[in-house]
């Protein structure tokens, strides 16, 4: 029997045939779930736009009374930063979902290189066709034997995936508690998830002082991922993802810059 936050993923997909492609496994895969495995929690959300805490509520409680209290203490920037993270794991995790680019078209920009790279994502979110989009994100992410982007440190640092860099950054999450979902198979040097925990220690979801934040980012985020970025934006597959490719790339960049001037 299906869980109500996989009969809510469904019904926002269209189906199960629907939802399996969206998220680029098979159908039988989806039909056999009783309930959404954690390691595609993040997948499902930004394909059908449903939040996580009510895809998995056991696992993504719904923590908006707690982060709102929380949040008075932390700085806006730390914030903003953490929605920066935040939007580009879901961008990274899966193709987005047409209520997501609908939320996206209404972004605004400012005179900033960031502010000029959230409109110009509003921009193409206006004008883009789910769809096409899946098709670009499957083109560029997933492939028929790869895509054309592999987004993960290892490869970026060695050439390989699943090598030396992903064992130390096993390690580094374990010493500050920081644990692997259960039942998840994608390596945690996945772009999306390490945005998804460089957001939760920005605005406290993850707990762990600033020299953590610090050091994880210098080692196994500034490493590589602004190269990543900047692929997307020459990547013959993308049209959509050149301007989250512009976007990571200007904000990896502020981030390496915060972080060296508080050194």
């Amino acid at each position: 029997m299906r869980d109500v936050g996989l009969d809510r993923a469904i019904n926002a997909a269209g189906g199960v045939a629907q939802l399996a492609r969206k998220i680029s496994i098979s159908q039988p895969s989806v039909s056999n779930w009783s309930k959404i495995p954690a390691r595609r929690v993040m997948a499902v959300e930004a394909a059908t736009g449903v939040p996580r805490a009510e895809l998995r509520p056991d696992l993504y409680p719904d923590q908006h009374h707690e982060r709102t209290v929380a949040r008075d203490s932390i700085d806006p920037i730390d914030i903003a930063r953490a929605q920066e993270y935040d939007l580009l794991a879901a961008l990274l995790a899966a193709a987005p979902s047409k209520s997501l680019l609908d939320r996206l078209a209404g972004l605004s920009g400012d005179g900033t290189p960031l502010g000029q790279a959230h409109a110009s994502l509003a921009e193409a979110a206006s004008h883009a066709n789910a769809a096409q989009v899946e098709r670009e994100y499957f083109d560029l992410f997933v492939g028929l034997g790869r895509g054309e982007l592999l987004p993960y440190a290892s490869y970026y640092l060695t050439g390989f995936l699943n090598e030396r860099p992903l064992s130390r950054l096993r390690t580094d999450l374990a010493a500050l508690g920081i644990a692997r979902a259960e039942g998840n198979s994608e390596p945690e040097d996945h772009a999306a998830i390490l945005c998804e925990i460089m957001a939760g220690m920005a605005d406290g979801r993850l707990e762990a002082p600033f020299v953590a934040q610090r050091a994880l980012f210098d080692k196994h985020v500034s490493s590589w991922m602004g190269r990543l970025f900047a692929d997307m934006e020459h990547a013959a597959s993308a049209t959509f993802y050149r301007t989250v490719g512009t976007l990571g790339r200007l904000f990896i960049e502020i981030e390496r810059r915060g972080f060296s001037f508080a050194k």
